[in-house]
C-alpha cells in the first residue's frame, strides 16, 4: 500500500501494536519527548519507525487514509 500521509496517529499505533488507542496517545507523547518536539507538532512515520524499531515499510503497510 502506498500512502500519501506523512504523520502517524494513535489509531495507527493501535493497528500496528494491537494495544489500545489510549496507549497510542501515550506512546506519541513519549516519542515527542524523545525527539524534543512540542505538543502541537506531529510525529512522522520515519520517527515512529526509528523509535519503535519497526521498519518503515512495515509501518506504512498499516497506515490507512
Amino acid at each position: 500500500m502506498n500512502t500519501k500521509r506523512a504523520c502517524i496517529y494513535p489509531k495507527d499505533i493501535q493497528r500496528i501494536t494491537g494495544r489500545s488507542e489510549r496507549y497510542g496517545r501515550k506512546l506519541l507523547n513519549d516519542i515527542k519527548n524523545f525527539f524534543g518536539k512540542e505538543s502541537y507538532q506531529f510525529i512522522t512515520i520515519k520517527e515512529f519507525a526509528e523509535y519503535s524499531g519497526i521498519e518503515e515499510e512495515t509501518v506504512k503497510q498499516y497506515i490507512t487514509d
